[in-house]
């Protein structure tokens, strides 16, 4: 069972805190799309032959992308991939780009899930944040998307900004159960180097985020998602019953995806690949057959440590038994000794051999992971 992730390098605008590899020219588009259909075709040996469960339309902005150049793209991933016939399709979304013939359409080429970025409900908020939708329309869109069809929709919010109080980020919150949509992920503002954000940061002219602020909105989401039904499957994704991502699911289960397009990853167990990082560089690569990525083989340690930092944060947690079947009794003997200190703060729970976050040890999942990495 693998994943297939096609990134979409195009963009608007460029949001104050993205950090992800786009581009605001669209004039190279028809030549990039052509470049994704040749990779995917060049590395259909990549996933050996595994059943596609997943493909995810990410980005960047895949709604840039005309219906002809989806159906392109998906035409090349089933001539040359086994793709389950019940395999989940998911597409980002923004707000603006919402236009009810474009969504049936997408529809009808087999998209079935979407995810929207609509990241707040306030507009002084979306316009610091350099978005280019506005709040009504980011009702439109859910209303846009359901009367085309979509039943499996996800939206994406962040938390931790200076415009964000515990009363407002509540507020926000029941706002969005009430679009009715299927699956939440929400984010804390975090400031990446290649920002706007952190540009400003270090120009004085913007403040760090408030960790403590963050803290407590962040106790405020798990809290009221819980209350309306839903679950925390993984540290900022809550979904209602029977509505877990399958792409990021996997992902956090360690199987294999392939990741095409610039700057995507690709992982299958043994090694991981880096896309190059730029529409040029990729598309000249690609037209002329020349390495278009860097490979890193995985050692025993990387292995165990991918395992730690991506189950620690969700609600399967890491299994003991699996981890000496995996990696052996030297990494077991490790994870335990080091889980000790955890153990008497109350911030992981331990039931049948499987190790979880607490409600509390959430808040520092990363510290935590890190701590758990074999180094030696």
């Amino acid at each position: 069972m693998s994943g297939i992730y096609i990134h979409i390098p195009f963009c608007h605008k460029a949001c104050l805190y993205c950090d992800f590899h786009f581009s605001t020219n669209l004039k190279n588009k028809k030549k990039l799309v052509d470049a994704i259909c040749k990779e995917i075709s060049c590395r259909k040996s990549y996933l050996e032959n595994d059943t596609i469960k997943s493909i995810y339309f990410g980005g960047g902005t895949p709604s840039l992308l005309s219906l002809s150049e989806l159906e392109q793209i998906l035409s090349i991933v089933h001539a040359n991939f086994i793709v389950d016939k019940k395999a989940e399709l998911t597409f980002e979304l923004n707000p603006e780009d919402a236009e009810l013939n474009y969504l049936k359409g997408i529809k009808r080429l087999g998209i079935n899930r979407l995810s929207v970025g609509l990241q707040s409900f306030n507009d002084e908020e979306l316009k610091w944040m350099n978005r280019a939708h506005d709040v009504q329309q980011n009702f439109d869109c859910i209303k846009i998307a359901q009367q085309g069809g979509f039943d499996n929709i996800s939206i994406d919010l962040i938390y931790g900004s200076k415009f964000q109080t515990p009363d407002t980020w509540n507020k926000a919150l029941q706002t969005a159960f009430g679009l009715n949509v299927q699956h939440i992920s929400s984010y804390n503002l975090t400031v990446e180097n290649r920002t706007q954000l952190n540009h400003l940061i270090k120009e004085k002219k913007e403040k760090e985020v408030d960790s403590e602020i963050s803290s407590q909105l962040f106790d405020i989401l798990m809290e009221e998602t819980a209350r309306n039904g839903c679950t925390q499957y993984e540290i900022s994704n809550f979904c209602n019953p029977g509505y877990m991502a399958i792409h990021n699911s996997n992902y956090w289960r360690g199987l294999s995806y392939l990741g095409i397009g610039p700057s995507a990853h690709s992982y299958n167990g043994v090694s991981r690949r880096f896309n190059v990082r730029s529409n040029t560089q990729y598309i000249q690569a690609i037209e002329n057959n020349k390495p278009f990525y860097e490979e890193e083989i995985l050692t025993a340690n990387d292995k165990y440590n991918e395992y730690i930092l991506t189950r620690l944060r969700t609600q399967w947690g890491c299994d003991i038994k699996e981890i000496k079947t995996f990696f052996g009794e030297k990494y077991a003997a490790y994870f335990l000794n080091q889980l000790e200190a955890y153990k008497q703060k109350n911030l992981i729970d331990i039931k049948q051999n499987t190790v979880t976050l607490s409600k509390q040890g959430k808040h520092f999942a990363d510290g935590i992971a890190s701590d758990l990495f074999y180094t030696k």
